[in-house]
C-alpha cells in the first residue's frame, strides 16, 4: 500500500503488487473532504495503540485500505493477514482460523498455523466479522484475551501475539440485541472504532478519486487522459454511489472507454438520470411525514402553506 499526494491531500492506494488473494472492493481513498480528514486523524491516533479496532462502513467504501494503513502505521513487524469471514467454511472454521495439527483430518499430513497463527506478531483483519459463527466468536474472544490459541487436535495452547482489526457493514449492536453476535466480543471491539462514511457523504473526495482512477486506467490502457467536463463533474457529485468507491472506479473505467473526444461528458458516465429539485423536495417531505416528530410535521405544513400562498 502506498500514500501519495493528490490535490494537496494524501491518497491511499492499493497497488496490484500488494493485492490480497481475496477481492478488494475499493482500491483507493483520498482525504480531501472534511469528514475524510477527520477520519485520517482518528486513524493515525489509533494506529500506534495496542488495541483492537472495529471499522464500520458500507460495502466497497474502503475498509480494508484503512485496516492495512493501521497495520502499516503500527510498530508490528508481522504480516497483515486478511480474511473474509463470509468465505470461511462453517464446517472447518475452527481449523481455518486457529490451525490444526498433523493427522487431525483425513489426509492432513502436516500441521497448519491457521489465519491466527499466520498473523502472529502482525495484524489479523476480519472482514464482515458478523458472519463468524457464534461458537467461533467465543473462541476468538478467548484467543484475544488470553493471547493463545489451541489448534484442532492439539493438547496444549500456543502463545500468539495478534492485533485484531475487524470490519462490518452492519450495525453489530443490533446483531447483539438479536442474539447473533457475541456481546462481550462487541464490547472488546468497542475501545477502538472508526466510522468510514459512504462516498455520498464524502462529496469532497469524489472528483479527486475520479481523477485518480482516470489516470490509472489511461496509463494501463495507453490512452490519452481526457478532462472531466464541468457537467460530468456535477453528475459525479450528485450521484448517490450505492456501490461506493468500487462503483466510481467502474464508472470512470467505462467512461474512458466510450468517450470519443478530449472530454468526458455526462452521457459517458452511464449514470441513472438525476432527480429534479421538485422530486428531491417531494422525497424529503415524504420522509418528514413518515418519520418526523409532530412538531416537524406541523412546521412543514406551515411552510408548505406559505409556499402555496406565494405561488
Amino acid at each position: 500500500m502506498s500514500l501519495h499526494e493528490t490535490f494537496g491531500q494524501p491518497l491511499l492506494t492499493f497497488p496490484d503488487a500488494e493485492k490480497s488473494p481475496l477481492s478488494i472492493r475499493a482500491k483507493a481513498l483520498v482525504f480531501v473532504d472534511p469528514r475524510s480528514r477527520q477520519l485520517r486523524q482518528e486513524l493515525e491516533q489509533l494506529a500506534p495503540r495496542a488495541i483492537s479496532v472495529l471499522i464500520r462502513g458500507e460495502t466497497g467504501s474502503g475498509k480494508e485500505l484503512l485496516a492495512r494503513h493501521i497495520h502499516r502505521e503500527s510498530d508490528r513487524g508481522g504480516l497483515f493477514v486478511s480474511v473474509n469471514c463470509g468465505a470461511i467454511s462453517p464446517t472447518y472454521a475452527d481449523a481455518e482460523l486457529f490451525g490444526y495439527t498433523a493427522g487431525s483430518y483425513s489426509g492432513s499430513a502436516s500441521s497448519r498455523a491457521g489465519w491466527f497463527g499466520s498473523a502472529n506478531g502482525g495484524t489479523l483483519y476480519l472482514d464482515e466479522i458478523g458472519d463468524l459463527p457464534l461458537p467461533i466468536q467465543i473462541k476468538l474472544l478467548a484467543a484475544l484475551e488470553n493471547h493463545e490459541v489451541t489448534r484442532v487436535g492439539a493438547h496444549q495452547p500456543s502463545p500468539v501475539d495478534v492485533r485484531l482489526v475487524a470490519a462490518t457493514s452492519i450495525d453489530l449492536a443490533q446483531a447483539v440485541a438479536a442474539g447473533k453476535f457475541h456481546e462481550r466480543l462487541y464490547h472488546y471491539l468497542g475501545e477502538g472504532q472508526l466510522e468510514l462514511p459512504a462516498l455520498r457523504e464524502r462529496v469532497g473526495d469524489i472528483l479527486s478519486l475520479a481523477e485518480y482512477f482516470l489516470g490509472i486506467y489511461s496509463q494501463r490502457l495507453n490512452l490519452a487522459v481526457p478532462l472531466i467536463s464541468e457537467a460530468a463533474q456535477h453528475a459525479l457529485e450528485q450521484h448517490s454511489w450505492p456501490g461506493n468507491t468500487r462503483e466510481l472506479e467502474n464508472v470512470i473505467h467505462f467512461a474512458l472507454l466510450v468517450s470519443t473526444g478530449d472530454e468526458i461528458l455526462p452521457e459517458h458516465l452511464n449514470l441513472p438520470s438525476q432527480p429534479s429539485a421538485l422530486e428531491l423536495i417531494d422525497r424529503q417531505v415524504a420522509q418528514v411525514v413518515a418519520q418526523g416528530t409532530q412538531g416537524e410535521r406541523t412546521a412543514l405544513k406551515a411552510l408548505l402553506n406559505r409556499l402555496n400562498q406565494a405561488l
